[in-house]
Order: structure tokens, then C-alpha cells, then sequence
């Protein structure tokens, strides 16, 4: 019981830290992360209770810098998890899961607990929610969708800050070997192949 009151406890804190988020990071995503974490440790091992705490704290604050945004939302995760009742030892390791969770960061999480919440936030950037996230992100931040003098990057360097589609060949289509653990590697080659059908579509409408 106090498990479950815990991350009751984690999920309204997460949505109030949320609000402000685009939809591309809001509380949603955060919500949809956490069914897949759900999924994972059916599967594999690890701390369940860590996992889903990792997760629910993992975007608490969003900054230009993603690399900062971790590094940030654990350090704020500490003084939430300890006004929670965690353990020292718990608090350890989740803060740790946060900080190394991000891709663009580019480490493999030390423990099986932040191997799974970089599995499950990945998760959520492919598959239609990811094709939903992509789009969302551009529109909100202004990002065209292509390059129309040279959509697929035939003859130019890879741009995802100025082009949507861009994002899916430096990312997206990248994650599925990226995975840590077998139960995500499954998940992400079955929404890859959505992404891949995807662009053979857009190809034959630009």
C-alpha cells in the first residue's frame, strides 16, 4: 500500500510539473512512458517501484539544453523522493536512471532501472505516438516538416534542428538497434516498421 501511495503521490506532482509542457512532453508522455516501463518489467528484472518512480520524474524540467533538462529533473527528483519517504539507497538509484536516460547524452544506463526508463521514453518517440510527437515538436517550435529543394537529404548534411524530417534518419530510425533490453527491442521493431512505412508513403506525395 504505500508503494501504490508513493507514486500516486509522484503522479500528481508530475502533473502539476508538467502542465507547462508541450504536448510533445506533457504529462501524457510521461503517462505513456510509464505503460511501456509497465510492459518492460513484465519481462525483465529490476525494481519495479524504482522504474516507475525513474519514469514519472523524468521530465519534471525541460530546458533548450537536453542534456541540462536530465541532469536537472534529477536533481529535483532527490529532494521530491525524499519528501516521499524513498530510501537513500532508492533515491540513488533513480536520480541516477534520470541522468542517464537521455539520447542525447548517448550512454547506456548503468543499471537495469534506467536501461528500462531509456527503453520505455524511446519507445514513446517511434510508432504512431512518435509520428504524433515529431510534428507536434516542429509545429510548436516552428520546424519545417522538409527541405523541399532536397527532402530525404540526398545531397546535403542531416539537419534535424531546421527539418522535421531529418529527425527520423539522425534518431528515430536509430533507436531499435539502441535498445537495452530484449522485451524493448521487440516493442521497437514493430513501431519502426511504422516509421518506415511511413516515409516510403511521403516519398510518393512530395
Amino acid at each position: 500500500m504505500e508503494i501504490m501511495n508513493q507514486l500516486e503521490n509522484l503522479k500528481k506532482i508530475a502533473k502539476t510539473k508538467l502542465a507547462k509542457n508541450d504536448p510533445a512532453h506533457d504529462f501524457e508522455h510521461v503517462m505513456r512512458v510509464y505503460r511501456n516501463a509497465e510492459k518492460i518489467c513484465k519481462t525483465e528484472s529490476g525494481n519495479k517501484k524504482l522504474i516507475l518512480s525513474a519514469v514519472l520524474l523524468h521530465d519534471i524540467i525541460k530546458t533548450k539544453n537536453r542534456k541540462d533538462s536530465s541532469l536537472k529533473s534529477a536533481k529535483l527528483s532527490e529532494k521530491i523522493l525524499k519528501e516521499n519517504n524513498f530510501h537513500d539507497d532508492e533515491i540513488k538509484i533513480i536520480s541516477n536512471a534520470i541522468k542517464q536516460h537521455s539520447f542525447s547524452k548517448g550512454k547506456i544506463p548503468s543499471t537495469i532501472e534506467g536501461k528500462i526508463l531509456q527503453d520505455s521514453d524511446r519507445l514513446d518517440a517511434i510508432g504512431a505516438i512518435g509520428l504524433a510527437r515529431v510534428f507536434s515538436f516542429s509545429g510548436s517550435n516552428n520546424r519545417p516538416f522538409y527541405d523541399p529543394d532536397d527532402p530525404f537529404s540526398k545531397n546535403r548534411v542531416l539537419n534535424d534542428n531546421r527539418w522535421a524530417l531529418d529527425h527520423f534518419y539522425e534518431k528515430l530510425l536509430t533507436l531499435e538497434k539502441k535498445m537495452n533490453t530484449k522485451t524493448g527491442k521487440n516493442l521497437a521493431k514493430k513501431r519502426t516498421k511504422i516509421l518506415k512505412n511511413f516515409l516510403k508513403e511521403i516519398k510518393n506525395e512530395i
